[in-house]
């Protein structure tokens, strides 16, 4: 007789895979709209074994703010990047391609954060509060030293912004648009498919934070995130087609 053995789970493991199960249900209702009996069904465990491990909710979205509030992996990438003009425009695109066409990074993951942020602002903000910390923390210091790059160059224009403003509503542009589509289908009637809006987008905030018209004018080359993505082109080319208006 054939005794098929069980996968038994260490702590570590268990602990883990049950925030990685209910970060959706966070996601989709909020923490003061989960029950524990939705967590214990989405983990797959009962009550009592979640109680084990996490004695109150509130303990449990502790945990899901320190394992999923890390910035994607490939953010890291940026500090390796040359402080320049160069690097500006292409963190302002990067930006909108992440969070607007999920091409950089994990999808469901960037949609799963998008929608817990949103919940966090209306209720105590605290999951924003870390998220937006630890995004600032990897990406702000390489996007002011590129801002400042841009001004030695004389392609910034006087009076802008300061570095971490510029940043900010830049991202906010970004993240609104990428709210918008949160349904599924855009609640904004944009004119244009996706790539011209994220186009535009992009052009509207690197004006906004005061590079040239001469410089801002220039087409972006879009392989160029296909490579920092370290993916293939012609793979980063097609996903800014997958979704449209």
């Amino acid at each position: 007789m054939h005794i098929m053995a069980k996968i038994r789970m260490d702590g570590a493991a268990r602990r883990r895979m049950i925030v990685e199960s209910v970060t959706p249900v966070f996601a989709r209702k909020g923490f003061t709209g989960v029950t524990t009996r939705e967590i214990a069904e989405a983990a797959g465990v009962s009550e009592a074994l979640l109680f084990r491990y996490f004695p109150t909710k509130a303990a449990l979205y502790e945990e899901i703010l320190k394992l999923g509030c890390s910035a994607d992996p490939q953010l890291a990438r940026l500090e390796t990047l040359p402080p320049s003009t160069d690097t500006l425009i292409l963190m302002t695109y990067g930006m909108l391609w992440h969070l607007v066409l999920g091409v950089l990074g994990d999808r469901q993951l960037t949609v799963a954060r998008q929608r817990l942020v949103l919940h966090s602002m209306m209720e105590d903000g605290e999951y924003a509060r870390f998220h937006f910390a630890d995004v600032e923390k990897q990406i702000l210091t390489t996007y002011t030293a590129s801002l400042r790059a841009a001004e030695r160059a004389g392609d910034v224009l006087p009076g802008g912004p300061a570095p971490a403003n510029a940043f900010w509503f830049g991202c906010h542009v970004a993240s609104q648009i990428a709210l918008g589509r949160l349904s599924g289908e855009g609640v904004y009637p944009y004119q244009g498919d996706l790539e011209t809006v994220v186009t535009e987008a992009a052009r509207f905030i690197l004006r906004g934070i005061g590079l040239r018209e001469s410089v801002v004018a220039v087409p972006f080359e879009t392989q160029r995130l296909a490579m920092f993505a370290n993916c293939h082109q012609d793979r980063a080319a097609e996903a800014v087609c997958v979704e449209d208006q």
